[in-house]
């Protein structure tokens, strides 16, 4: 649930392009003295006070075109926003607005501009925390064109579902037309498998995302999920925002649904050590999987070297990785460890 944050100070925002998110992070983290407000495996901020900076890093390898994403100002209200727009503009350069938009794992509202040497500048309010990473993206939505003017290439397909909304059928585009095979870049299913449903029903929803989601595209489960089954005949009865909940899924159940649904390179995003509820002896965590719809195999184009601590480690595709040996990789399975958490553990080199 989004909760806005009232911000009282103007803070300079710099987005940087980094070729390892991880690495970036353990830099900064040092250098900052902070920790990253803000972390997921496709971005990471930092906040600090003094000076006033808002510090985002987004996992683009930079060869070729820089380490800088983008500038811009997070203002303190929707009046100084609108003042800076107006300068602009009575000065007689163009600018792009967006209200409400969900970018960056957050809600915004704010509007773009280009200077005369081709940065791009976002100028923008805060206005609350959500849980995907959104459509709007930056350099990747808006860019300028030749001409000075702004061009919006597709923003990323995203697929929503939440409990309580029906489950059964295909899954629909925002407006209300069927989502094409293969067409979306995303799929949130929030809550949906608190729902009372069945095991059967699961593996048509999973189904249905894998039809709709592109090659590579990616799943992501939020879910509240339970270490041990419940007693027979419990009912689950939670209290506060959690009493949508009807049914809690064992987590290494869910996360075999997933791979028997075809999804590779599943992972936790999210599940810790302190539980959000402990009912009827059952231990209950809120859960966040990440999956991947499996990507064509391109020819090896890189090595990995698995660094340990472990002495193997095997993928999806059923590949051995024994420690120091190279192994011989295509660049979706290159990508794939990059944006892992276990990047750290790999030496990836170009074959």
């Amino acid at each position: 649930m989004a909760t806005a944050v009232e911000t009282e100070l103007t803070k300079f925002h710099l987005s940087l392009n980094v070729n390892d998110l991880d690495r970036s992070i353990v830099f900064l983290r040092a250098l900052l003295g902070v920790e990253p407000t803000k972390k997921r495996h496709d971005y990471a901020k930092f906040e600090i006070d003094n000076p006033p900076l808002v510090l985002s890093l987004e996992p683009h390898g930079f060869s070729g075109k820089g380490a800088l994403n983008h500038v811009g100002f997070r203002m303190p209200d929707s009046a100084s926003l609108v003042e800076a727009q107006r300068r602009l503009e009575a000065a007689g350069l163009e600018t792009q607005r967006e209200e409400g938009v969900e970018c960056c794992y957050a809600r915004q509202t704010k509007f773009w501009a280009t200077d005369p040497d081709g940065t791009l500048w976002e100028v923008y309010v805060f206005e609350g925390d959500i849980e995907h990473r959104g459509a709007g993206q930056a350099l990747e939505v808006i860019s300028p064109s030749a001409n000075g003017t702004f061009e919006k290439a597709p923003a990323p397909v995203t697929i929503s579902h939440r409990i309580g909304q029906p489950v059964s059928g295909r899954y629909c585009l925002a407006d209300g037309s069927e989502c094409a095979d293969g067409a979306a870049d995303e799929v949130l299913l929030q809550g949906t498998f608190n729902a009372a449903i069945g095991a059967d029903e699961r593996r048509k929803i999973l189904k249905e995302a894998m039809r709709v989601l592109r090659p590579g595209g990616q799943l992501l489960v939020h879910v509240l999920t339970a270490a041990t089954s419940l007693p027979d005949g419990v009912a689950v009865r939670l209290p506060g925002p959690a009493s949508v909940v009807e049914h809690v899924p064992l987590d290494r159940e869910l996360v075999a649904e997933l791979e028997a649904a075809g999804f590779i390179g599943v992972q936790y995003s999210k599940f810790r050590a302190s539980p959000c509820f402990h009912y009827q002896g059952v231990e209950m965590r809120e859960t966040k999987l990440l999956a991947f719809k499996p990507s064509t195999a391109g020819k090896p184009s890189h090595v990995a070297i698995y660094k340990g601590p472990f002495r193997e480690l095997h993928d999806d595709a059923g590949r051995v990785f024994h420690r120091g040996e190279r192994v011989a990789i295509d660049a979706v399975t290159c990508n794939l460890l990059k944006s892992s958490p276990a990047a750290d553990q790999f030496l990836l080199l170009d074959a």
